[in-house]
């Protein structure tokens, strides 16, 4: 109404062309605007979204993903000034790649493109379209020249970062001809495990998780890994951080992700191999295994030993004369069976005629009889964080960059594992001293967690001391962990904690400083009751061995193969038969054999003043009365 009264007032002639703009639409009051627009079903924006012409992706923007820190230098430029051809070139992984055109940017998409084409199959057209200039370039200007490298941040110390994409998305971006399927399904309703496999040009990779979109992710991640060296381990440096501390001899603490999920594979397959038959004793929460490499050729490994275990001796049971296991947690397990291992390959060389099967030869300038051959590594893996402080503060922090805790003096402290349980407690500041009668009149037993343990291999080796007295310390070379791999806990509980304070170490000993890395398919958390059982398998045996982690003896009540007693009856055929070897009779006890091996003893005692040094704890010992037996006569 008051329209038309407006219309036909002669007293208002100039109320028209307020109502009606000079395109001779009717103006709406922004309510009756809001109303009307509710009317319309589909909005204009959405017609305009579908018709969007995708737009080709940029080379340089797809290098800097996958290979991060490049730097592009001019090479050249010829031609007439209006009309100039640029040639660029970039190195990637050793190798430069050059690119041409009309100016420099064009140039250097054309020398991403050749470095992209070199170790990727891109889908066509989906990725290499060149760009093509707009309107009228100035070919002179450095305009373009604008660092793409920064925009993208390089990576500290041009170590490589995890790539901002998700793997699966990755995937699809850079190969044609990629199919996910389903094929496996384990566990319970509540506690499913799902397998995928990608086909990717013939070639299959698998990956497992709790759910298929965990599991697609891990698959995606082994086949970026195998095919164009692209890792999203932790492991990767965030380009944020500052670097891990590194070896002088290397450039990187990290092992290439497609050789820890080998590692891990070929452990968790001679599991389930050496399992069958005996299924009731599947059941664990931790598993590890040591698998060794000639060359680092990952196709032709061995699996040296496979474990299961969670549990210590109770006191009750601690034997004088070596009979019982007393630390049953499965990396410790694993290395008992390497030494097993490594006095079967010495047992080789005391015949002539199989010496030259042995991992071990003759040293003949040096103080040590024998030494391992050039290019034998041990890969240990384990499906978590090794108990203690690499365990403890894993769980909780997701990034590598933010020290959640606030007590920070609890970082590194040497910690005990509890008698017949779980966990691990921080050592007493004492002289590090249990007794025989006080454990017997019910003081718990206390052992060295495992990331303790391991970081004293790092100094001494993993040989023990008995076959120090024979051949060079043997180190690790990576440590591969299924689940909770912090790199930054890791590192310092491994050997970062005591790498400014050791010093004074006998040549050949040395603060060795392992690879680490976490499979693509990362072990779920098991939240069952511990067993109070483990295995133990190594290469050579016929059947596994199951131990009672309480008793440390056999489920059948006989001693271990791989106990002390064991070990020093081998260590005593050694020093009979092997050749080269110039005290030929053991006349002392367990113990003051070990003792006499005057470069280990100064080698683990140095490594005890480290940690005292660094105010981190004293080394808790067992009762001594332990190690006061002998060889049978």
């Amino acid at each position: 109404m008051l329209n038309s009264a407006n219309n036909n007032s002669p007293q208002h002639p100039v109320s028209a062309p307020s109502e009606i703009n000079m395109n001779g639409y009717n103006r709406k009051s922004p309510q009756k605007r809001r109303y009307e627009m509710t009317k319309y079903a589909v909005t204009p924006k959405k017609k305009i979204c579908k018709e969007r012409i995708p737009q080709p992706k940029n080379t340089v923007a797809m290098l800097n993903e996958l290979r991060h820190g490049l730097i592009y230098k001019l090479e050249s430029q010829t031609g007439p000034v209006h009309a100039p051809l640029f040639t660029i070139s970039v190195e990637v992984d050793g190798q430069k790649y050059l690119g041409q055109g009309r100016s420099k940017k064009v140039a250097r998409i054309e020398a991403a493109a050749t470095a992209l084409r070199s170790f990727i199959q891109f889908k066509d057209g989906a990725v290499l379209s060149p760009l093509k200039p707009s309107g009228n370039l100035d070919f002179t200007s450095d305009e373009h020249l604008e660092n793409d490298v920064s925009k993208s941040a390089i990576a500290v110390d041009g170590q490589k970062k995890v790539p901002d994409k998700g793997p699966v998305m990755l995937l699809y971006e850079l190969f044609n001809d990629v199919n996910f399927d389903c094929i496996n399904i384990d566990g319970a309703q509540n506690n499913c495990r799902f397998k995928m496999t990608v086909t990717i040009n013939e070639k299959k990779f698998d990956g497992t998780g709790p759910s298929k979109k965990l599991a697609k992710n891990a698959a995606a991640k082994a086949a970026l890994a195998s095919l164009c060296n692209i890792s999203y381990s932790p492991m990767v440096v965030p380009q944020k951080n500052v670097p891990l501390p590194i070896d002088d001899k290397s450039s990187s603490m990290e092992l290439p992700q497609i050789h820890a999920d080998t590692i891990g594979r070929l452990v968790l397959e001679k599991f389930m191999e050496v399992i069958k038959g005996q299924e009731a004793y599947s059941r664990r929460k931790v598993l590890a295994g040591i698998v060794m490499t000639e060359n680092m050729n990952f196709c032709e490994a061995k699996v040296i030993s496979v474990s299961t275990g969670t549990k210590c001796v109770s006191g009750e049971h601690m034997s004088v004369n070596g009979a019982v296991l007393n630390d049953s947690h499965a990396e410790i397990v694993s290395r008992r069976c390497l030494l097993k291992f490594l006095y079967a390959q010495l047992d080789l060389q005391c015949n002539q005629a199989t010496a030259y099967q042995s991992i071990f030869v003759r040293n003949t300038d040096g103080q040590y009889p024998y030494k391992l051959k050039s290019g034998v590594h041990f890969h240990l893996y384990i499906n978590t964080a090794p108990c203690g402080d690499a365990r403890i503060f894993s769980p909780h922090e997701n990034d590598t960059g933010v020290d959640k805790h606030p007590n920070r003096k609890a970082r590194g402290q040497l910690r005990t594992k509890i008698e017949s349980g779980e966990g691990t407690i921080p050592v007493k500041s004492s002289d590090g001293i249990q007794t025989w009668d006080g454990v017997l009149q019910g003081q718990r037993l206390l052992t060295m967690s495992c990331s303790d343990k391991i970081a004293r291999w790092n100094i001494v080796g993993i040989q023990g001391s008995l076959l120090s007295s024979i051949i060079e310390p043997v180190y690790l070379h990576s440590i591969v962990l299924g689940s909770l791999l912090h790199p930054e806990h890791m590192y310092r509980a491994v050997c970062g904690r005591i790498e400014k304070s050791i010093q004074g170490l006998p040549p050949p000993y040395h603060l060795n400083k392992p690879r680490l890395a976490l499979v693509t398919s990362a072990e779920p958390r098991n939240q069952a009751k511990a067993p109070n059982f483990g295995i133990n398998w190594t290469i050579g045996d016929t059947e596994l061995e199951v131990v009672n982690s309480l008793t440390g003896r056999t489920i059948g009540g006989q001693v271990s193969r791989i106990t002390k007693q064991a070990f020093f009856v081998k260590y005593g055929f050694l020093m009979v038969n092997l050749p080269g070897i110039l005290v030929r009779k053991v006349t002392t006890d367990y113990g003051q054999t070990k003792a006499n091996v005057k470069d280990y003893q100064t080698a683990k005692l140095e490594l005890f003043s480290a940690f005292k040094r660094e105010d981190l704890g004293s080394w808790l010992k067992k009762p001594i009365e332990q190690d006061e037996f002998g060889l049978a006569e």
